[in-house]
């Protein structure tokens, strides 16, 4: 079966993070239709983890109006376009002071396939050290702290953790330790 393909597109709108662009499409069965797509950079999302412990971050996410617990994770400044492990190595620091002597890709994301073209890798961190972050003017509010396995989990559980991409990276630490 053939799938939809854009015939025409134009940017709608752009900043330093993402481009909203609309695009002009044919469906299979011949009909047009508009689809509208945020296209942002792929991201990279890092569980450090010390024995048992889990870092996470906790910051105030404007659009839900809310503070949210959920592991680190980011894109390049700029919307540069880094090496997964080197954007991984590079937000763990920034967001939390940790080097790691290994990081671990355990797998892709797809943030939002219906409406976003962001992907993101996963990264297990280990063999963790501390060190002072490096966060950005937007990440003032940001902090951090270690998690025992069972709170992540109670955490995940009484939805105090929502961050889909949290979750689903939780999933994907988990399977890889079967």
């Amino acid at each position: 079966m053939d799938s939809i393909r854009a015939e025409a597109t134009r940017e709608v709108y752009r900043n330093n993070w993402l481009t909203i662009r609309e695009d002009d499409i044919r469906r299979p069965d011949g009909s047009a239709g508009i689809y509208a797509v945020v296209d942002k950079p792929t991201y990279a999302l890092v569980i450090p983890r010390d024995g048992d412990r889990f870092h996470l971050v906790e910051q105030f996410r404007y659009p839900l109006g809310l503070r949210r617990w959920e592991f680190p994770q980011g894109t390049a400044p700029g919307r540069a376009d880094l090496e997964p492990a080197e954007l991984a190595a590079r937000e763990l620091r920034e967001e939390t002071g940790l080097t790691a002597t290994t990081l671990t890709e355990l797998g892709l994301l797809d943030v939002a396939p219906g409406m976003s073209s962001q992907r993101g890798r996963v990264f297990l961190a280990t063999g963790i050290s501390e060190g002072p972050h490096e966060r950005e003017h937007e990440e003032q509010d940001m902090r951090s702290a270690w998690f025992d396995r069972a709170v992540v989990e109670q955490m995940i559980r009484d939805g105090v953790i929502t961050d889909a991409q949290s979750i689903a990276a939780w999933t994907l630490m988990m399977l890889a330790e079967r």
